[in-house]
């Protein structure tokens, strides 16, 4: 295998390590990468749209505490309200434009879940969420944090919250509008998106 076939990315970063694959070397298929993450379930792995792998670096603790507590009030909203499913951090999903993305968080409306086979659910399931979260580490960069969250409002999501808890700031996306940054806000609300949520930041920035 020639050395310009495959290639490890110098950085490592919020990108993680990414492997670049070169014009010789098939691109894993969907199937291919569910495979390739199954045989190394302690790496969390994405796809880029473009094919390339990205090894992301384990969370660091207080990342960590901060995703279980908002995981842990998205579900007990979902729980009440009934009308979507939660998932956490270790779910990838596989968007419209093919890159397999794991968000911090994310909620997808019931009907469409449900409109999935079991056998897409069982795997990275063909759907962008309808909302998603990303939480900030310090050794993240907020250029690729906010490309992120652009990829996936490009790919279906009508929600999605940066939250940024080194800086006190949750920047909002939204479809069909522009990014608007809270700073240092003690709720969020989620309507009509997630309708009756109410995020009490403030928990966040314990």
């Amino acid at each position: 295998m020639k050395a310009s076939i495959l290639s490890l990315g110098s950085t490592y970063q919020q990108e993680g390590i990414i492997l670049h694959f070169g014009p010789y070397l098939p691109k894993l298929t969907n199937r291919e990468f569910y495979e390739f993450c199954q045989l190394n379930p302690e790496l969390r792995i994405e796809r880029t749209a473009e094919g390339d792998l990205v090894i992301m670096p384990p969370t660091g603790g207080k990342t960590g505490k901060t995703n279980s507590a908002l995981t842990t009030l998205l579900t007990q909203w979902a729980e009440a309200d009934g009308t979507g499913v939660v998932f956490d951090s270790s779910t990838g999903f596989t968007l419209p434009n093919g890159a397999i993305l794991s968000p911090d968080a994310a909620w997808v409306r019931r009907d469409r879940w449900d409109a999935l086979t079991d056998e897409k659910k069982e795997e990275f399931p063909p759907i962008g969420p309808d909302f998603v979260a990303e939480i900030r580490s310090r050794s993240d960069s907020l250029k690729a944090l906010h490309a992120k969250m652009r990829e996936y409002m490009a790919n279906g999501a009508q929600l999605g919250w940066l939250i940024d808890p080194i800086e006190k700031k949750i920047s909002v996306y939204s479809a069909g509008a522009d990014m608007v940054c809270h700073e240092n806000p003690s709720k969020l609300a989620g309507d009509p998106v997630l309708p009756g949520f109410v995020l009490e930041a403030t928990r966040l920035w314990q």
